[in-house]
């Protein structure tokens, strides 16, 4: 059963709390006073246009970037005021899925799965070994062990980005547009893998994505992001509902209404030298 709103705004059951943040790339504000909340154990889609800020929440999250004001603190901690060995500390108890997978190419699967253990942990060989396994057997890769990642169809690549984003049982799996360029069925699978990890791992996951359908069957709560702000948030069934004419027309991908497709610019009589 999903939780109603009253659930998603218990201070003590957040993992992640956004509040008030500003962030710009240069002179381009992206995000303009953004608040949101993750509660633990929940998987959470954060949905929005391209270039709406989505990666960069993600960035923030991982103390990659910092925001310009207001405040990014997980399990507890103001991400961006925490020294070096603190982020690292924190850093260690997420895993990544990367947008375009981020596998090391001249490393095997088997390598590219082990790297956060070696890198995170004294675990000894054998240990590392039966986690891989474990977690390549969960995403149905067991034998593919050996590949290297030029020898890994897309969905594939995938797949052994999530086994390698969940390796180490992390407290917080973010997984930046973990659907783009997958076939209808390795989608599925992606889409299953999320939420059976999730359950199974006590995890708690966000999803970065402008894939409202798959979202849709997948999430427990939603949050649709526009003009730098949240506009609108809930479960799916109540974001189905919503009128609010930009959360509509995102969530049911309509052609025309208030997000423009095209980028603002002078009209092109004029950049044509026609008027």
């Amino acid at each position: 059963m999903r939780p109603g709103p009253h659930l998603m705004n218990s201070p003590t059951d957040n993992l992640v709390e956004i509040t008030e943040v500003r962030f710009s790339y240069g002179k381009r504000e992206i995000l303009k006073g953004l608040n949101l909340k993750i509660p633990r154990g929940k998987v959470v889609a954060i949905l929005g246009a391209s270039g709406c800020g989505k990666s960069t929440l993600l960035r923030l999250i991982g103390g990659q970037e910092k925001p310009a004001q207001g405040s990014v603190s997980v399990d507890g901690q103001v991400v961006h005021e925490l020294d070096t060995d603190g982020l690292y500390e924190l850093r260690r108890k997420m895993g990544m899925m990367f947008q375009a997978g981020g596998l090391f190419t001249d490393l095997s699967v088997y390598e590219n799965i082990a790297f956060p253990l070696r890198e995170n942990s004294d675990l000894p060989e054998e240990l590392i070994r039966s986690l891989i396994l474990m977690k390549l057997h969960v995403v149905g890769l067991r034998g593919a062990r050996t590949l290297m990642p030029s020898e890994l169809s897309g969905g594939m690549a995938r797949r052994v980005a999530l086994a390698r984003a969940i390796v180490h049982d992390p407290m917080l799996a973010m997984y930046d547009e973990p659907f783009a360029g997958l076939d209808p069925i390795s989608l599925n699978v992606i889409a299953d893998l999320i939420r059976r990890l999730n359950d199974a791992l006590g995890t708690t996951s966000i999803i970065v994505t402008y894939d409202v359908s798959e979202s849709l069957k997948l999430v427990d709560y939603l949050y649709v992001i526009a003009n730098g702000v949240v506009i609108g948030e809930g479960t799916p069934d109540e974001m189905l509902a919503s009128d609010n004419p930009v959360v509509r027309q995102f969530i049911h991908a309509e052609p025309d209404g208030p997000i423009a497709f095209h980028y603002p610019a002078q009209p092109i009589g004029v950049q044509l030298g026609l008027k």
